[in-house]
């Protein structure tokens, strides 16, 4: 209750999740997303709930605008950095429109998008959250997965040493690093039963990830329940193995 909280990538799947758990718990919570009817309808709902909601179109790899953003709102005291793509793909097939697209939103956007909430909550003398949408492939590898891979690992380091640096103005920063979840994004990909099935056989209790299963995650982070934990993952991966 009484927190403020900024959403990247809120307009659907994972960050439409995390801004409606963060809402209905209490929070006053910004959608941030480029696309301005998705973020709005997400926002309508979740007041239409009986949540604190707002949309702000925001296009988080430009640099320009995030600054903006952020000087002109008072400091927000959790900040969910969910924004991200992907371009699945075999290593000898990938070009640097791809390496540019996935690094440039997965890494530097996140990393500027961070630094930004942080200024802020120095500047109001505010102690805060930030999470990290990580990835179970920020642990591990996976075919095709080069560039995504290499920008969820990117993540993880970039968390610990975040937390370094904030701990002594009382800002945390975590992970969530999930499985394989169903989202508008992803659906795609499991419409080939083969890769279906394959991802089925590694995540031990039987089912995709649903955003459902991330909205706990989400609240405990934002929340002084985990008021002693900093740089450090929360694996949402239904036990996956490499077996």
């Amino acid at each position: 209750d009484g927190r403020r909280a900024l959403v990247t990538g809120a307009g659907r799947g994972i960050g439409l999740a995390a801004a409606a758990a963060l809402a209905q718990a209490g929070a006053h919570v910004t959608l941030a997303a480029r696309t301005h009817d998705e973020i709005e309808a997400g926002a309508a709902a979740i007041r239409e709930a009986g949540g604190l909601a707002e949309a702000a179109v925001l296009d988080v790899s430009d640099m320009h605008a995030v600054e903006a953003f952020f000087a002109a709102r008072p400091a927000f005291h959790v900040l969910v950095n969910n924004a991200g793509t992907n371009r699945p793909k075999p290593l000898w097939e990938v070009s640097e429109d791809d390496y540019d697209a996935v690094l440039d939103l997965n890494v530097k956007s996140a990393f500027f998008v961070a630094q930004h909430a942080v200024k802020a909550m120095l500047r109001d003398e505010v102690a805060g959250s930030l999470i990290h949408m990580g990835s179970q492939m920020g642990h591990v590898g996976g075919p095709r997965r080069s560039l995504y891979c290499a920008s969820k690992w990117a993540i993880e380091g970039m968390n610990k040493v975040f937390a370094l640096d904030l701990a002594p103005h009382g800002i945390r920063s975590n992970t969530i690093a999930p499985t394989f979840i169903e989202t508008p994004m992803t659906k795609p990909f499991f419409e080939d039963k083969a890769f279906l099935d394959s991802v089925l056989a590694k995540i031990k209790l039987g089912r995709l990830g649903q955003v459902e299963d991330l909205m706990g995650p989400v609240l405990f982070l934002a929340s002084d329940a985990s008021a002693l934990i900093t740089g450090t993952s929360i694996i949402v991966d239904g036990g996956w193995t490499a077996d």
